[in-house]
């Protein structure tokens, strides 16, 4: 017998009685196990991670509270087992799921949604796209891409009303936060808002608090990370690193975001991974804006250097088994920190999983 069959037989009512603290606990997006997810690096240490299950299985046994994963074809008899385990480990749901792109996708899209409430799910996270300063190197393609986003936007908000579930798009370090905010307005949908990641937009020069200003008024779930910063010969270079050891003041965003939306959850995505390079001094950075931003540049270069970090992770220079445990230890630090500094449950909740297993 799995410890999760042991769990779903033996602890209902501990279940039900942590649910309704559950949101208090933070929870794990997908992608801070992006080793291990789906088998891509793993060990016998640090074992793989082939489904939603095994997710559950795991971030339970660090204090988490809930789960952000990827929803894409799950079938209705899946869509059961997931929710039958994350109600016996009181543990909430979000999916991460696709948009339609056009209206002969839409029934893909209404499925993905249908099924993934099945589990649980009622809030769902989106990203449009990738970092617009890769992907694209002029204004015209640019504004192409954003006319697909808002279309897709347009297809998935009927969606989400008939089946009465909420989607968060990402600020994805495609749109700027006013870009992004200016489409929810546009759109009109209580069931299609914002999910607040709180470092993504320092790779468009955009303050975290700014951000996270400007689009709290339409959250609907978090990306919650801390970020740290290294002046480079054309930039500056952008790294994830545990909670509380960055620039991002926690604090304050978690004030102002809760305040916006009181039932929001607070989820971690915490990528271990090399520095991202913010190339913001070549031209190529600059194409798909519509005007030079001098003085959004002269702030952020400034924010670099004053707070720039002595050291920034890196994991190419690891082997697998050292990176899948600096993996692991960042997430378990960043859950720490939350009970600890932010107000989260995770110390208290842990506690009490400890305590019951040893009965």
């Amino acid at each position: 017998m799995t410890r999760r069959h042991f769990i779903a037989a033996s602890s209902l009512a501990f279940a039900a009685a942590s649910q309704a603290a559950v949101r208090r606990r933070m929870g794990i997006v997908i992608h801070s196990y992006g080793k291990r997810w789906q088998g891509k690096y793993s060990s016998i240490k640090h074992p793989p991670f082939l489904t939603a299950l095994d997710v559950l299985d795991h971030i339970r046994e660090i204090g988490a509270g809930g789960l952000q994963i990827t929803v894409d074809g799950w079938t209705p008899e899946f869509a059961g087992k997931v929710r039958d385990t994350r109600e016996s480990y009181g543990m909430y749901l979000e999916g991460s799921i696709r948009l339609p792109k056009n209206e002969s996708d839409v029934a893909r899209f209404d499925k993905d949604v249908r099924v993934a409430k099945e589990a649980g799910a009622t809030i769902f996270r989106s990203a449009m796209g990738g970092r617009r300063y890769e992907l694209f190197s002029d204004l015209a393609g640019f504004k192409d891409f954003k006319e697909q986003a808002w279309r897709s936007m347009q297809l998935a908000a009927p969606v989400a009303k008939r089946h009465a579930v909420r989607i968060g798009i990402e600020n994805h370090k495609d749109f700027q936060a006013p870009e992004l905010t200016d489409m929810l307005r546009r759109i009109g949908s209580a069931h299609i808002g914002a999910c607040i990641d709180t470092g993504n937009s320092i790779a468009l020069l955009e303050e975290p608090l700014a951000t996270v200003e400007t689009l709290a008024p339409f959250v609907v779930t978090t990306h919650i990370k801390d970020m740290a910063v290294q002046e480079s010969d054309d930039g500056f270079l952008l790294s994830e690193v545990p909670l509380g050891q960055g620039i991002v003041d926690l604090p304050r965003i978690f004030e102002i975001i809760e305040k916006a939306n009181p039932r929001v959850t607070w989820n971690l995505e915490m990528i271990t991974r090399d520095p991202l390079h913010i190339a913001c001094l070549t031209d190529k950075y600059w194409g798909t804006f519509s005007e030079k931003r001098g003085a959004e540049l002269a702030k952020m270069l400034r924010l670099v250097r004053e707070k720039k970090a002595a050291a920034l992770p890196m994991v190419s220079d690891k082997d697998t088994e050292a990176a899948l445990a600096l993996e692991e230890e960042n997430i378990v630090k960043c859950l720490k920190h939350s009970g600890e500094k932010l107000g989260l449950d995770f110390l208290q909740e842990r506690k009490a999983v400890d305590e019951r297993d040893e009965k």
